[in-house]
């Protein structure tokens, strides 16, 4: 498969894969394209944050406007992001959105455990789902192998739980009916593998791979990032009780996963995650008001990290920063992430040729 907009996406998968394996580095590094591959006029933004977040022409003519005027390079390559907020599967689930300019919201459904019955995801009459499968539909009829559509960033596990719930009430239910988080768990396994299948049958390669619109990853296969970002409130033995289990069997079902470790509080349930077998990665963020993930404050936490058998993904890297955090941790298993800027294309290339010997 090629793509119009990125010449070399063959070589990048291969360079994917083989990070994937620990055997090689991934790199995404974009620059600004002054003379943009396509003149395509900018639209308008809905007044609206609703239709900001959900009307398929205007999504698709704003992510081709930016898309037209970026250069890809090393692994970067050119998505249309199908997101509509942080965590979509918990609408198709019951859950009511509440759109802003720059995030959803999402309002609890389960207000009595012992009556609210099954979770069950079905894909008739579901009025939020129906709206994302056509922003994705949009964005395949629209990219005409200029680039790809992202598989969206549903979310799962205990944060779906937590928006169908509450936070707070749910942290309740941990304590006082540990036995319906975990039913309540499993059945939400259920729902994100079938809804996940049902975008990734429309988004699929050729490979069989798909990109997912979190983090920039592609795998030649059943490829998402996962994550537990409530895990921050709760301890370790927790974790591995109530979020271990179900990331086991997400892991076992895809092909390809990388989980995303966000912040301090979750620095806690590093060792429960290097106990999943198969998990392939693990993402770093750090929380706002700490150095970015280049930073050699992280230095540690990857290599550790690589010591369990994952691969890492430093994100928020700074240009300068990239050769020290390679010498640091080495190339293999190394996935950096630069921290979007504008940079010139002769900028972006020299970073790229000093990265080269540590591709070998």
């Amino acid at each position: 498969m090629s793509l119009a907009w990125k010449p070399d996406w063959p070589q990048a998968q291969q360079n994917l894969l083989r990070w994937w394996k620990n055997e090689g580095m991934a790199l995404n590094l974009v620059a600004s394209n002054p003379a943009p591959r396509e003149r395509l006029p900018r639209p308008e933004r809905p007044a609206s944050p609703a239709a900001a977040w959900l009307d398929p022409v205007y999504r698709c003519s704003e992510a081709e406007y930016q898309l037209s005027r970026l250069h890809f390079l090393a692994e970067a390559f050119p998505y249309f992001d199908t997101l509509i907020g942080p965590g979509t599967l918990s609408t198709f689930l019951g859950a009511r959105p509440e759109f802003a300019d720059d995030t959803v919201w999402y309002w609890p459904c389960i207000d009595n455990p012992d009556t609210y019955g099954p979770i069950r995801f079905s894909a008739v009459d579901n009025r939020w789902l129906d709206a994302h499968l056509a922003l994705v539909d949009e964005g395949l009829r629209r990219a005409q192998g200029r680039y790809l559509v992202g598989l969206p960033d549903m979310i799962e596990n205990m944060d779906t739980l937590a928006s169908l719930r509450g936070d707070e009430q749910l942290l309740f239910d941990l304590v006082e009916r540990p036995g319906w988080v975990s039913e309540k768990l499993a059945e939400i396994n259920q729902a994100y593998f079938q809804a996940f299948d049902l975008f990734y049958q429309r988004v699929k390669d050729d490979q069989g791979g798909n990109a997912f619109a979190a983090f920039q990853i592609w795998g030649p296969g059943k490829t998402a990032k996962l994550q537990c970002d409530i895990s921050a409130t709760f301890s370790a033995k927790m974790f591995r009780r109530f979020v271990q289990p179900s990331l086991a069997e997400q892991v076992r079902w895809l092909d390809y996963s990388l989980y995303h470790l966000d912040g301090t509080t979750c620095l806690q349930h590093v060792d429960a995650l290097l106990e999943i077998e198969g998990l392939n990665a693990i993402e770093w963020t750090p929380q706002a008001g700490r150095p970015g993930g280049g930073s050699p404050e992280w230095y540690d936490l990857y290599r550790r990290i690589k010591r369990g058998g994952k691969g890492i993904q430093a994100v928020g890297v700074q240009d300068e920063e990239v050769i020290p955090l390679l010498d640091a941790v080495g190339p293999q298993g190394t996935f950096i992430l630069l921290e979007y800027r504008e940079r010139s294309l002769d900028q972006a290339e020299a970073l790229l040729k000093a990265v080269e010997p540590y591709r070998q």
